[in-house]
């Protein structure tokens, strides 16, 4: 699946079982709860930080895809074409890092 074929996917989805998208803020706030369940998960697994019995039971991929689904019912509803938008990105990252990171010395 593409990222232009997901944005379709999610906004006929809203369309037929959601009634409509929440307001951009709503979904600010849904995106920063949904990352925030995310990063407890790496932060207990992946971290320092001990891992309850509770904590086991998470699926870290679901969670990331819940991320996904918010970012792009945002994009969605402002008129984002993500996969645009991340290729831009990718040449912004490309053109101002492309040494950056090499010569970096922490990561050796």
């Amino acid at each position: 699946m593409t990222i232009h074929q997901a944005q379709q996917q999610v906004d006929a989805w809203i369309k037929k079982h959601g009634v409509r998208y929440f307001n951009e803020l709503t979904n600010m706030a849904l995106l920063t709860e949904e990352v925030g369940e995310l990063a407890r998960i790496i932060a207990r697994r992946y971290g320092e930080q001990s891992e309850k019995d509770s904590d086991k039971e998470k699926n870290l991929a679901d969670e990331m895809a819940d991320v996904l689904w918010v970012l792009i019912c945002l994009a969605n509803q402002t008129g984002v074409d993500l996969t645009e938008a991340f290729q831009k990105n990718m040449e912004k990252k490309t053109l101002r890092d492309i040494a950056r990171h090499q010569q970096n010395p922490k990561l050796k």
